[in-house]
């Protein structure tokens, strides 16, 4: 939504079309809200389009200006966005075209997805699916068992290492970006700078990981800036715990797991990642990551010694201040519920005043501590244990569809604050065989991940082409997940990337088909000011349940008014989706009650007749309808489908 540097942009066009000027004019009169670049790109490319029309001498300046207004956009943040969609990628893998990869494969035998090979093209693809932002997974430099040594990267002890690859979440240098992902190693931090700019080039943002609970047992900075000291440079490693020390110690202990670590020798030993404060944690430890110091003593009751400021907090600004200057548009905060909100909130309020715009996502698992983490400064969570769950039990028939109310109910005061997925790197595959079996089941999830409330939503790397995640790679072994730690090609990204064309010629039509329907929904989705920025009336509550299956049904309305006055409700100043979904293997014709408590709330007569069209299907004819308390809304709706009806008064000559 352009809003308070709109006479900056505005001038900016004015000093180079004349066109261009009555058209942005036209644009601050009506307040028009565009939900992403790509909306904004097009209507100045459309107006300077009609411009040149009449003068092709200024055809290729003005098409070039265009450009420059999209990147000024983009740089300034002079849109803000209320709904986006998240495409998240680990470049190790997306771009890996290797035909057939060994299980525990090495670099020079599986390949690697490189930087470079995320073109413009590809980026353009994922706009063009729908993407307003992409999360790249496993940027920064981590642990791994091949050797860059010649580089000037120290070796890691494979013992400490979980896979070939390494786990993009064990950390080795947070001045530095993965080697793998390079062409040429010696160029690594400008080829992922390049990668930056293309991708703003193409109308996405740019999110990242920022991990800042842990890293890699043999962490060293090789890149470390100026001025800076190395994590545990200065530490006391004789004290247990100081809020001086980075790392928490084990003194007098030698790090000893309870499995071979070969001749990996580390004394004193630092405490394990994931809270084990012992030198013993067991391979279902995080036991190749050490915790990091924010200045909590742990084993003294959880005492907070935040005064003076911890020494970690002040390196972990610097860091995430580093990565802010290369661009990014966000971080995506890993457990972030494991460093202290404290922290957070002194970090964040520094970088949003240097960096205006930015974005921070946090994953948080404990709902307790959502409202802390967001007066923290953040600005979205993960919506796993709520929203991923509840569909995730409702897709695997284990739950009633009416649990989705309850889900948004926990969370009604802070909604557009939660981020939406059915995968990430973490979760299992829809498609694998611990989940659905087929990436079509989820259909109906997927709808209401994306449309019940403002909040964004993330699509995983293949999850629109039913990813089965079933390969054993290595490391992960079959477990219904994409790999983090192997080197790896993926077989439905290769069908969609035919070796970097982008243009699907290897999927297969149920892939194309599947595919096809995750477009159209995240077009929906940010085109439709009632999803974008309206409001929610749930009508599961008044169905029933002799004539509606409310453990397989679910429905509501989303409503946008243009001006924002809910005294104002009538037809014309309002747009009106009522969305209906069916969790059942077959197929439904739903009768849907219309409660009087809904038409009132959202200002509809009930003698008004609507056109009806289905957004995701308009091949199928649906009858003008009334939406009246007496008389049910009948809906035919296929197995694991789900309809989006856009409502439009009926005008009669």
């Amino acid at each position: 939504m352009i809003r308070s540097r709109n006479t900056v942009k505005i001038c900016y066009v004015q000093n180079y079309c004349y066109y261009g000027n009555n058209v942005c004019n036209n644009w601050r009169k009506n307040n028009l809200i565009t939900n992403n670049v790509k909306i904004l790109h097009t209507k100045i490319r459309d107006c300077y389009h009609f411009a040149t029309q009449r003068s092709k001498k200024t055809h290729h300046k003005t098409l070039a200006v265009t450009d420059k207004i999209c990147k000024f956009a983009i740089e300034t943040n002079l849109y803000i966005m209320s709904k986006f969609i998240i495409y998240q990628i680990i470049p190790r893998l997306f771009t890996n075209y290797t035909p057939s990869p060994v299980p525990n494969g090495d670099l020079a035998v599986n390949g690697c997805g490189k930087f470079n090979d995320i073109t413009p093209h590809a980026l353009k693809a994922i706009r063009d699916f729908g993407a307003t932002h992409i999360w790249y997974t496993g940027i920064i430099e981590h642990a791994t068992k091949t050797d860059y040594s010649s580089f000037g990267i120290a070796a890691d002890h494979p013992a400490i290492v979980k896979g070939k690859a390494g786990s993009p979440y064990a950390v080795k240098d947070y001045y530095d970006v993965d080697p793998d992902l390079a062409v040429k190693v010696e160029d690594r931090m400008q080829e992922f700078e390049k990668l930056v700019k293309r991708t703003h080039r193409a109308g996405l943002k740019v999110i990242i990981d920022f991990v800042p609970n842990h890293v890699s047992r043999q962490y060293h900075s090789d890149r470390l800036p100026e001025g800076e000291q190395d994590l545990g440079a200065e530490d006391h490693q004789e004290w247990a715990f100081s809020p001086l020390n980075n790392f928490y110690y084990i003194p007098n202990e030698t790090f000893r797991p309870n499995f071979d670590i070969e001749d990996y020798v580390e004394y004193p030993a630092k405490a394990t990642g994931n809270d084990v404060f012992n030198a013993r944690p067991s391979r279902n430890d995080w036991y190749e990551t050490v915790k990091l110091n924010y200045g909590v003593f742990y084993q003294g009751g959880g005492e907070k010694q935040f005064n003076p400021i911890p020494d970690t907090w002040h390196k972990m600004l610097n860091i995430v201040r580093f990565w802010a200057a290369k661009g990014i548009d966000g971080f995506r905060c890993d457990m972030a519920e494991m460093v202290p909100h404290e922290f957070w909130t002194w970090m964040i309020a520094q970088i949003k005043k240097e960096f205006p715009g930015i974005t921070f996502i946090a994953e948080v698992y404990n709902p307790m501590l959502y409202r802390t983490y967001l007066a923290a400064g953040f600005d979205y969570l993960y919506d796993k244990v709520g929203l991923y769950d509840t569909l995730r039990n409702v897709t695997s028939r284990s739950h009633s569809a009416t649990n989705i109310t309850r889900c948004w109910q926990a969370v009604q005061d802070i909604e557009d604050h939660m981020l939406n997925f059915l995968e990430n790197h973490d979760e299992q595959r829809i498609a694998s065989g611990f989940y659905c079996g087929s990436g079509r089941f989820a259909q109906p999830a997927m709808i209401v991940a994306a449309t019940l409330t403002k909040a964004p939503v993330m699509i995983y790397m293949g999850q629109e082409l039913g990813e089965l995640g079933m390969d054993a790679e290595g490391f992960s072994g079959i477990d219904g997940r994409t790999t983090i730690y192997d080197y790896w090609s993926l077989k439905s990204i290769k069908a969609w990337a035919n070796n970097g064309k982008f243009d699907g010629a290897g999927l297969t039509p149920e892939q194309q088909e599947l595919r096809d329907f995750y477009s159209k929904l995240m077009h929906i989705t940010l085109a439709e000011k009632a999803i974008a920025n309206g409001r929610m009336y749930d009508l599961q509550y008044a169905q029933n349940e002799k004539t509606y299956n409310k453990d397989k049904y679910y429905a509501y309305f989303r409503q946008y008014i243009h001006d924002g006055n809910s005294a104002k409700k009538s037809q014309k100043e309002q747009e009106l989706l009522l969305i209906i979904v069916n969790f059942d293997d077959k197929d439904a014709d739903v009768a849907l009650h219309i409660p009087q408590e809904a038409l009132t709330y959202l200002g509809v007569d009930k003698e008004t007749q609507f056109d009806i069209v289905n957004l995701l299907d308009d091949s199928h004819y649906i009858a003008p309808q009334h939406l009246d308390p007496s008389t049910p809304f009948l809906l035919p709706l296929p197995a694991w489908k789900g309809a989006i009806l856009k409502l439009t008064k009926k005008f009669t000559i």
